[in-house]
């Protein structure tokens, strides 16, 4: 069995790299590239506001950011900016946007910047356009929170026909344009888009509609359930589809004994041989959680390729 996919994430990592920091965050990259990691991923909000930490705070730091448990407060940067940043610096790893929140940004707009830095990374880029969960990101930049659904569908269609056609014409309910040229394209040409990932907290049709016409991988948020499993594999199916040939993003699941400590990461990779049953192919680390040294992220990557390169799908050695 080939080794899984390892993904180092760069947001959201306060307590190893200082938030003003973004160049250390490009580091963080280089880092894991050189490890042997194969992507890296980074994620985002445009704004923040009052309700961002409405939950309350997680005990540790150096948990996961969820819907109201933030700070609003938190450094969250562009993500298109910063990993056109990393591929200057790196040569081999992917890409990923990973919470790219479409329906805050014009589509004709958003296709010509993941096309630009799709080009300048010769095809390393991997989206995950997503619609977030934050009212008042959605209030600050006049865009109806309501229709957040029916505006990301909207935009990927725009977004496929300025990518796969020149000239490009849509006509919809929200974003019209008819004859216009939006160059560069795209690195792959069939299909004509960056490859493309969806998730959520869990499977419902939208979701699984836009993953059947337009994904490439499968990113949940937390552990996705048999059913959502079954539906996937289900509607892929039934589209003509491989269910096999998707992409299935899993991660590791830190454990922290107390508010101040990080996670052992053995621990955390312990099930990754049931994810890999499961049909996972690619795990995602924070790496924040696992150590505060910045220094030491290099030899936790090679840590982390040596423990997953002797994995199976029933154990790991």
């Amino acid at each position: 069995m080939p080794s899984p996919r390892l993904l180092l994430i760069l947001t959201e990592n306060h307590t190893l790299v200082d938030p003003d920091d973004l160049v250390g965050l490009v580091r963080l990259a280089t880092d894991a590239e050189e490890a042997g990691f194969d992507a890296v991923m980074a994620s985002e909000h445009v704004v923040l506001g009052p309700s961002a930490g409405a939950l309350g705070r997680p005990s540790n730091p150096r948990a996961y950011a969820a819907p109201g448990n933030q700070d609003p407060a938190t450094c969250w940067p562009s993500s298109n900016v910063l990993l056109a940043a990393v591929a200057a610096a790196t040569k081999r790893v992917r890409l990923v946007m990973g919470a790219v929140i479409a329906p805050l940004r014009h589509p004709v707009l958003l296709a010509k910047e993941l096309a630009t830095l799709d080009r300048l990374s010769e095809g390393r880029l991997v989206v995950q356009p997503t619609v977030s969960w934050h009212r008042e990101e959605y209030d600050a930049l006049g865009v109806p929170f309501s229709e957040l659904g029916e505006i990301l569908d909207e935009q990927l269609e725009a977004m496929a026909a300025l990518w796969g056609h020149t000239p490009a014409s849509h006509a919809g309910p929200r974003f019209a344009f008819d004859d216009v040229y939006c160059v560069p394209k795209p690195w792959r040409t069939s299909p004509a888009r960056p490859r493309m990932w969806f998730g959520g907290q869990s499977m419902h049709p939208r979701l699984l509609r836009r993953l059947v016409r337009y994904g490439d991988g499968f990113h949940p948020f937390g552990a996705a359930s048999a059913d959502d499993l079954a539906q996937l594999r289900a509607g892929l199916v039934a589209a003509g589809r491989d269910p096999d040939a998707i992409e299935m993003v899993g991660g590791t699941r830190a454990v922290f004994a107390g508010a101040g400590d990080t996670a052992d990461i053995d621990q955390a990779m312990a099930d990754f041989g049931d994810q890999v049953a499961a049909g996972f192919t690619t795990f995602c680390v924070k790496p924040s959680q696992h150590t505060d040294d910045p220094a030491a992220v290099r030899s936790l990557c090679e840590h982390i390729v040596a423990r997953a390169s002797r994995l199976d799908a029933r154990a790991l050695g």
